[in-house]
């Protein structure tokens, strides 16, 4: 099989990628090792900065996004039984969507499919080859037989424990890593939003989030030991322990419901580089990995293919090769920038273990900083939105 761009991985990425190339008519394939069912079905969260919203409107796939996603103009800040929004629409003129990862990937899967897109799940024994020659090839197993893909260009979109990471050469490389301590335990819940914005709380107790996944079913977290097991927690435990973290003086309680999923999230920040070696390219979570408190995940993945799309279009174009030669630099400037953010977010509203009362004292004076300093709070408010 030949193609000109073989992308390995059908997360946002991947498929996202494989969407703009084709735009471009550009050709390419897709491979996953998961099946279609199980990349549509593995619920993951998602808020979508203004220019995540804006690219799938702008190249046709945010029809669903619109209709279901959740738009969101604010979000509050809750700390020592107060809540305090922070009007992202005020401060910066844009906006978010909650709209999950999931459901993302469906629409990209089914624009593809229309497309009539070569996507093959379930492979196996992904290996890309030759990837500092002009002539990469991925060879794999699909339906039991044996196969190989030639390319111009490999795509490594393939996560954090995916194959074409290592498949980088080693010298020269850097690996920056921070692994947190604590993790999120996170529930779905059958109940209608306990409020019309996403609640980012600080508590003793540890951090808790109130976010939504649709008008009936509600998406919660709360700051756990990531060695922790679901199995230690019992609804009434989960719902005892949210009410603690989320409650505010003026009586705001949250809404309880059927809880019907159970998960322990780790958190680490980590930023690989460089993202390129000769034909090969990474974008995503096969580069870097955010925690979760900043709603960066999936935005940094839009924005490495936008990029990774512009410098492949521009070789294809005019036979030029400086965006893709800049990519890793152009790149890595939005990505320690999310970086920062996440951690300075995750450093701000969890409880440390080790703190000192002096820390604890300081954590809350940054938190009253944020609420009453327009400039600060604004500050937050383009970092949240992606306004840079």
């Amino acid at each position: 099989m030949r193609t000109q761009v073989a992308i390995i991985g059908a997360g946002p990425a991947g498929l996202l990628l494989s969407h703009l190339l084709h735009l471009q008519g550009i050709e390419s394939v897709v491979l996953e090792t998961r099946t279609r069912d199980e990349i549509e079905s593995t619920i993951r969260a998602g808020v979508l900065e203004q220019g995540t919203m804006d690219i799938l409107n702008e190249t046709g796939v945010g029809a669903r996004m619109r209709a279901e996603g959740a738009l969101h103009h604010g979000f509050e800040l809750a700390f020592d039984g107060r809540r305090h929004r922070i009007d992202l629409t005020a401060l910066t003129g844009k906006a978010i969507t909650v709209y999950a990862q999931h459901e993302v990937i469906k629409d990209l899967v089914a624009a593809r499919m229309a497309a009539g897109a070569r996507m093959l799940f379930g492979v196996r024994d992904v290996v890309p080859h030759g990837v500092d020659t002009d002539r990469p090839y991925v060879t794999f197993a699909h339906d039991g037989a044996p196969r190989r893909i030639d390319a111009d260009f490999i795509a490594g979109c393939d996560g954090f424990h995916g194959v074409t990471r290592p498949a980088l050469p080693q010298a020269g490389r850097n690996d920056y890593q921070r692994v947190y301590p604590f993790g999120w335990f996170g529930i779905l819940v059958d109940a209608p939003p306990s409020a019309p914005e996403l609640i980012y709380a600080r508590h003793e107790r540890g951090f808790a989030l109130v976010s939504t996944r649709s008008p009936t079913v509600q998406r919660m977290y709360f700051q756990c030991d990531p060695k922790d097991s679901v199995d230690n927690w019992s609804d009434d435990r989960i719902w005892a322990e949210l009410h603690a973290r989320l409650e505010t003086r003026d009586g705001w309680k949250v809404t309880e419901g059927k809880i019907f999923q159970k998960n322990i999230v780790a958190m680490r920040s980590f930023v690989s580089t460089p993202m390129q070696s000769g034909r090969l390219f990474l974008a995503g979570d096969a580069a870097h990995i955010v925690p979760p408190t900043g709603a960066k995940g999936m935005n940094l993945a839009v924005s490495d293919v936008r990029l990774l799309a512009a410098g492949l279009d521009q070789f294809y174009r005019q036979g030029k090769t400086g965006r893709l030669d800049r990519y890793t630099d152009d790149a890595l400037k939005r990505i320690w920038r999310a970086e920062y953010f996440s951690w300075w977010m995750t450093s701000m509203l969890h409880t440390f273990a080790d703190a000192s009362p002096f820390q604890r004292e300081v954590q809350r004076a940054e938190l009253e900083n944020v609420v009453h300093s327009r400039a600060l709070a604004t500050a937050l408010a383009e970092n949240y939105v992606g306004a840079f």
